[in-house]
């Protein structure tokens, strides 16, 4: 199955911070494969823009070795890495101040094209950069601007982000990016839920058990320590990744599929859910690995604090207060240093009201398994008789969607930050946060926090490469019920 790409319109892309990290490992790669696609028009230009001092051929160049290093294409078609740098050029600027920006207002001065504006710097540079698109001139209104997260660090800070924003753009034009809303699998919950009558008319307490969200990594805080451990797993997960993947699984059927359609529902869910009670949540630091001290120390020796409170782990369990979940419990977890790098929702249905089969059949539960990394797809485990003599002995069996095997091998794959990009340009919200959505979440976060800090709470110790504090386990055991095991 080969899939249709449909090019976009011509567009400029300005990537503030166009010489970082997550330009040179994500954006620029993903640009240059939807380039090979030929999603990306030939008028486009890409234009870096960031405090280093180079030229434009400069910048081709550092982008070559970045493609070569992070593209994943041992050999692009011919000709194709040449033509995609031509699109590039590179103006250096100063956010706070003057320097570049005339330069930069050239560039895009009257080209009649998309205009976007990609914010891949530290959030306290935002505001600078919207104040500066506006006295240039270039925050009309058919601008748009991608901002990444962390969105705030509470909700005092996120309403003071949005509205800054707000005074130089309108919410239409912003696009708050969370990649983990561009990969396939969580498109396909979407398509699954909503598109399969086998599926929908389940979708609620009544035949739900509960529902697990889990995203772990088996990655310390490496080189992000200074940052992380003023965020940490709630903030820099919890408020963002899980809470946007809660919503998708737990959200009404939006009237059509349209953006404010689709983000009115993920509010509604955020609105409705219950305060974590203080005994419905656990949080840990991950220890130094066994025999491997030296590279893989503690959470507390990678941040460089011996005292820190800051959490690496963290469990919770919560509800939503509406008809459809009323009495369905959520348990949420991710963590660092874990046993694999796992991100995987998990519908669990309930048992069936009464076997036939009697006591010696054991208890079975469907369970819906959506793997959203490292091996995308959807597992639905049923209930069979297993083969041979001896009676009624049920067992479990996966029917097994994994798209690599499932596609065709020509089935295009597409990075989430590929599709996101796209989206940007076709002026596509769905799949971005909107301003009330961002608030809302921390309003649930915030007391959270608060609350963990007032008792002066400390993260407990847990093992590297296991499955989280030890107390997690206990916080499903106590409800009749156990995690799924964390797995490739």
């Amino acid at each position: 199955m080969v899939s249709r790409v449909i090019p976009v319109d011509p567009f400029d892309l300005v990537i503030f911070g166009g010489t970082g990290d997550l330009a040179r490992r994500k954006i620029l790669p993903g640009l240059f494969r939807r380039f090979i696609a030929g999603q990306m028009p030939p008028e486009a230009r890409i234009i870096g823009a960031a405090r280093t001092d180079m030229d434009s051929a400069g910048y081709r160049e550092m982008i070559a070795g970045a493609i070569d290093e992070f593209g994943g294409i041992d050999t692009p078609p011919a000709g194709t890495l040449d033509a995609f740098l031509a699109q590039l050029e590179y103006v250096t600027i100063d956010a706070k101040g003057e320097a570049g920006w005339a330069e930069l207002q050239e560039l895009m001065k009257g080209t009649g094209r998309v205009e976007a504006y990609y914010f891949s710097v530290a959030p306290s540079l935002f505001g600078d950069l919207a104040e500066r698109l506006q006295h240039w001139g270039m925050a009309d209104v058919d601008a748009r601007i991608v901002v990444e997260k962390p969105f705030g660090r509470d909700l005092a800070t996120a309403k003071a982000l949005n509205g800054t924003l707000a005074k130089y753009f309108n919410e239409d034009q912003i696009y708050r990016i969370d990649h983990y809303l561009g990969k396939e699998t969580v498109q396909n919950l979407m398509a699954v839920r909503f598109g399969n009558m086998l599926f929908e008319p389940l979708w609620n307490a009544q035949y739900v058990d509960h529902i697990q969200i889990t995203v772990a990594e088996t990655v310390g805080v490496g080189g992000r320590g200074e940052y992380y451990d003023k965020s940490g797993a709630m903030r820099d997960m919890v408020q963002n990744h899980l809470m946007q993947l809660l919503c998708l699984i737990a959200m009404e059927p939006p009237a059509r599929f349209d953006p404010d359609a689709v983000r009115d529902e993920k509010l509604k869910v955020i609105r409705a859910l219950d305060p974590v009670l203080p005994h419905h949540i656990m949080r840990g630091q991950y220890e130094a690995e066994a025999g491997q001290e030296g590279t893989h120390p503690s959470y507390r020796e990678a941040v460089g604090d011996p005292r820190s409170k800051t959490e690496s782990f963290i469990a919770l369990k919560t509800q939503i207060s509406n008809w459809r979940w009323s009495g369905t419990p959520f348990y949420l977890r991710t963590g660092k240093r874990m046993a694999a790098r796992s991100s995987e929702i998990s519908v669990v249905f309930k048992e069936t009201p009464h076997s036939i089969f009697g006591p010696d059949a054991g208890q079975h539960r469907n369970v819906l398994s959506i793997r959203l990394q490292p091996n995308e797809g959807i597992t639905l485990g049923v209930t069979i008789k297993e083969p041979g003599p001896g009676g009624m002995r049920l067992i479990d069996v996966p029917l097994d969607m994994t798209f690599a095997e499932a596609l065709d091998d020509d089935a295009e794959h597409v990075d989430a930050y590929e599709r996101l990009i796209m989206d940007v340009i076709r002026g596509n919200q769905t799949l971005f946060m909107r301003g009330d959505e961002v608030e809302a979440a921390w309003a649930w976060t915030d007391p959270i926090i608060h609350g963990w800090e007032a008792r002066g709470e400390v993260p407990k110790p847990y093992d590297s490469g296991s499955n989280g504090t030890t107390d997690s386990h206990e916080l499903m055991r106590r409800d009749g019920r156990e995690w799924r095991k964390v797995s490739l």
